[in-house]
């Protein structure tokens, strides 16, 4: 999977989908997960009046992308954070509001070409999968001190592994004799567990696994309940959001998040709606969009990514439904 590393995925949509709101004169943009600082260095030069502010929790993406992104001076603005901390690193940058807003969430692609931070199931390393270094949980903490039905829980929920139990035994039994602490054990051991007919189709066995264990060890999940309202609230009107997922656990809260503020909480029946319960956002997206051909020929990376936008409605032109 080394093909195509630091592709930003879905650019010409994200270009698209952020311009009315980017192209304001003093726009500021929030690039919530930084990573590589491709998407940021597009709508830098894309919108000469544009700031953006680029968050991320990994110290080395921080340094890579201000690097990457120093010669537009002051219009970037570097801040280590999680992205449901969006609103403190507003108020810390002087920042009243924002008028775009991308998430591009889960792994970036420059963590996974890092071998030593353990996200890659294809190459043997240390069992990390920390996002920021700092933190205390790693993947190797999890797989070895969590109880075997904590381990099936995470397995399903968030890898959607319908051989979880399988899988864990193989873990609880493994452990029992050494503590596992690599990448390429883990990935063997799961590998061993599946039966045959469930390794025939949807990639490497330890796929699955290995997204649990990185959702888990990050809190990316309800990290992610917290931050999308956070950044929705912290919009001028006119703004524009837009969330790149790569998993359904996330595209639903995404979904479900949006849906509720483009839907009226005006009793059924009535003419109009009441004062304070009119729709605050407009869905720019019916469904999520997926990656084009095109795309996935230039960046097989992408397959898994789903977009969706929507654009704060301005008090006085409220009004529901999508584009």
């Amino acid at each position: 999977m080394n093909d195509a590393p630091h592709v930003p995925v879905m650019l010409d949509e994200v270009l698209a989908y952020l311009e009315p709101a980017a192209a304001r004169p003093g726009a500021v943009a929030v690039d919530a997960t930084l990573g590589a600082g491709g998407h940021s260095e597009a709508l830098l030069t894309a919108h000469p009046g544009l700031t953006v502010v680029g968050v991320d929790r990994d110290p080395n993406a921080l340094d890579l992308a201000s690097k990457r992104l120093a010669g537009f001076g002051d219009r970037f603005v570097p801040a280590r954070a999680v992205y449901d901390e969006i609103p403190e690193v507003l108020r810390a940058g002087g920042f009243k509001a924002l008028d775009a807003v991308l998430f591009d969430l889960g792994v970036s692609s420059m963590q996974l070409d890092q071998r030593e931070r353990g996200f890659a199931y294809s190459q043997d390393a240390p069992l990390d999968m920390r996002m920021n270094p700092d933190d205390a949980l790693t993947a190797a903490t999890v797989v070895n001190t969590y109880a075997p039905g904590d381990l099936v829980r995470i397995l399903r929920t968030y890898g959607e592994e319908k051989f979880a139990t399988r899988v864990v035994s193989a873990i609880v039994d493994a452990r029992s004799k050494a503590p596992i602490t690599s990448t390429g054990v883990l990935a063997d051991l799961v590998k061993d567990a599946i039966p045959q007919a469930g390794k025939r189709t949807g990639g490497n066995p330890a796929k699955r696994t290995f997204q649990a264990l990185r959702i888990e060890v990050n809190g990316e999940l309800e990290t992610w309940e917290r931050a999308l309202p956070a950044a929705l609230d912290a919009m001028n009107p006119g703004g524009r959001v837009v969330v790149l997922s790569y998993h359904s656990l996330e595209d639903r809260i995404t979904k479900q998040e949006l849906a509720k503020r483009a839907k009226s909480n005006s009793p059924a029946g009535l003419p109009v709606d009441l004062p304070g319960t009119e729709p605050t956002f407009r869905l720019l997206t019916k469904k999520a969009q997926q990656p084009t051909q095109t795309e996935l020929d230039r960046n097989p990376r992408s397959a898994p990514a789903r977009l969706r936008a929507a654009e704060r409605i301005a008090p006085s032109t409220r009004a529901g439904g999508a584009s």
